[in-house]
């Protein structure tokens, strides 16, 4: 069987490899995308774009619904943020996937869909593309496929903090987007409320230690009944792992970017952020191997590291989580502590 012969491979076509794919294209350098799902786009995903993220990036029409207000809730509490400039945005995961993916193709990218990665050894890729076996050898390797990264768990790095998140899409309306904290039904984690054009997201996210996704679910189900959602029961869910798990992400001429990589927020699922972030900068050092000017990713990385330590904290003592969150609320209501300070935004690739 021939191989098929390419300067730069990437596996996976979420935001992270599509945001690498196309800053390399760009720069004229030949790149090749696979994706496993036969079309770009869908995945499980609250749907939330924050405006100090990747809101003021994507074109209006686009955008399905906007707050400027935000409904926090704790076991005790509740107070509404505000802010003149809209702080999130919901948008379909599957219109977003498929408008960055047109702009990767605009400039020379090339993308399969339909390719399953079966083996990866080193700059060697072996995937099912519609059926049909094919070999990819590669000069650099991407790795941007997600929780279970078969890249990431070709170079042997184990993936130990996850959390897991659980969405309904429910055909309804409702005017307020809502964050819930119950350390009780959902410990660090939190459920929400986030009004789309035709439909809502009503799910739940939460570090794995504490909470085992069946339990998460049932936990979610109840909750969602005292809050007049009563036909949860009876609509299809949809699940996804989120990976916390940050390791490294350059591995000689093998990379890892976004949720590959563990660059997702533990304390609230984001990770299409932290994809977009680090395929740029993967994408700027295979351009130039003396770039260091990765600022931004060394925020996300401080940002990263500080919702970890809140996790391991709660985790070991369940008295500390609901403080916390109690303080948190109490000075979010006395406008001592900004909303954003749980940034990296609020979707689940989450998001």
């Amino acid at each position: 069987m021939s191989s098929i012969s390419t300067d730069i491979l990437i596996i996976g076509a979420g935001p992270g490899g599509i945001s690498c794919a196309k800053a390399l294209a760009e720069q004229g350098r030949k790149v090749l995308v696979l994706e496993r799902r036969p079309e770009i786009g869908p995945k499980v995903c609250a749907g939330g774009l924050t405006w100090d993220g990747l809101l003021r990036l994507v074109p209006e029409d686009l955008i399905e619904r906007s707050f400027r207000k935000q409904h926090i809730f704790s076991s005790c509490q509740k107070t509404v943020v505000q802010e003149e400039n809209p702080i999130i945005a919901t948008i379909s995961r599957k219109v977003l996937g498929q408008w960055m993916a047109e702009q990767a193709k605009h400039v020379g990218a090339e993308i399969i869909t339909n390719s399953k990665v079966s083996s990866v050894d080193g700059l060697r890729v072996t995937a099912d593309c519609s059926g049909i076996r094919k070999t990819f050898v590669c000069s650099q390797l991407v790795g941007a496929d997600g929780a279970n990264s078969i890249v990431r768990h070709s170079l042997g790095i184990p993936a130990e903090a996850r959390g897991i998140g659980i969405n309904f899409q429910i055909p309804s309306f409702s005017e307020r987007m809502e964050w819930h904290l119950s350390t009780r039904s959902f410990g660090s984690g939190y459920a929400w409320i986030f009004p789309h054009k035709n439909t809502v997201s009503v799910g739940a996210y939460s570090p794995q230690a504490k909470m085992s996704a069946g339990r998460l679910k049932r936990n979610l189900l109840r909750w969602a009944e005292g809050r007049g959602f009563h036909e949860l029961q009876e609509l299809p869910c949809q699940a996804a792992l989120i990976n916390y798990d940050y390791r490294g992400y350059q591995f000689g001429t093998t990379w890892l970017v976004g949720d590959a990589a563990g660059l997702a927020s533990g304390l609230t699922g984001e990770g299409i952020y932290p994809a977009i972030i680090s395929g740029e900068t993967v994408a700027q050092q295979i351009l130039d191997p003396r770039y260091n000017n990765d600022s931004k990713l060394s925020a996300l990385l401080r940002r990263q590291q500080q919702h970890r330590r809140i996790i391991n904290l709660t985790n070991r003592h369940s008295v500390c989580s609901l403080l916390l969150t109690e303080l948190f609320i109490l000075l979010l209501r006395c406008h001592l502590l900004s909303f954003h300070a749980l940034e990296m935004a609020p979707s689940l690739q989450k998001t």
